[in-house]
């Protein structure tokens, strides 16, 4: 079981809140709880269709940088922006007609698309060089409930604790490890063990650059 130190902020968190949500008919009444929690600047560990998930209210730089101190990242590493349909990831992406072609064939779905992003994007969410963002629509009722209830993108990281190189995937586990870090879990059942599958389509044609539990082989260049 994971041990992780507690920043001077953390150390004020009470006990993080623990929901069973049901993973299929997620109950309205916690859904609003779970957005009211982000509303107010939570952390929150949610399933989606690719691994568990850390999430928060876009722009919410108290929120990134807890989840910057959970996950040790450097300030390089990129936040993906989860959103609950085309038409929202169209607001903070430039999509051309290439692209929304591949992205409507693919979204909703267990991949993360690099995109050249507009000037909705919060600038400590972009490509510090490319001015690109993460964005991904995933298929899981929990997260597409939440992002409903929202009405705005998640920011988001797979919950891959330091020194793991796979997700969390029992939410009873992420409740031990978790509980004086984050101020809520999403408990949605056990999680998959592989991230998204990641494809940059901010170039001229798409570049796979991890893959994870979305099959690759669509946007693999033909020989």
């Amino acid at each position: 079981m994971h041990s992780l130190p507690l920043s001077p902020y953390e150390q004020g968190v009470s006990v993080s809140q623990f929901f069973q949500i049901h993973p299929e008919n997620p109950q309205a009444r916690l859904i609003k709880q779970a957005v009211e929690i982000i509303r107010a600047g939570g952390v929150v560990v949610y399933p989606t269709d690719s691994s568990y998930a850390l999430g928060c209210a876009i722009g919410d730089k108290n929120a990134v940088e807890r989840i910057r101190r959970l996950r040790q990242l450097d300030d390089k590493h990129n936040f993906t922006l989860v959103c609950r349909d085309l038409s929202q990831l169209g607001l903070f992406a430039k999509v051309d007609t290439a692209a929304f072609r591949l992205l409507k064939i693919h979204t909703p779905g267990p991949y993360t698309f690099i995109l050249n992003a507009t000037r909705e994007v919060p600038r400590m969410l972009l490509h510090p060089k490319r001015r690109t963002i993460g964005l991904r629509v995933p298929s899981h009722p929990i997260a597409l409930a939440l992002l409903e209830q929202l009405g705005e993108p998640l920011m988001s990281v797979s919950l891959i604790l330091p020194g793991d190189d796979l997700p969390m995937s029992d939410p009873y586990e992420m409740r031990q490890s978790l509980e004086h870090h984050v101020d809520l879990i999403i408990d949605g059942g056990f999680g998959g063990l592989e991230a998204s599958t990641v494809i940059n389509l901010s170039g001229d044609t798409p570049e796979i650059i991890r893959v994870g539990c979305g099959d690759p082989s669509p946007f693999a260049e033909d020989d």
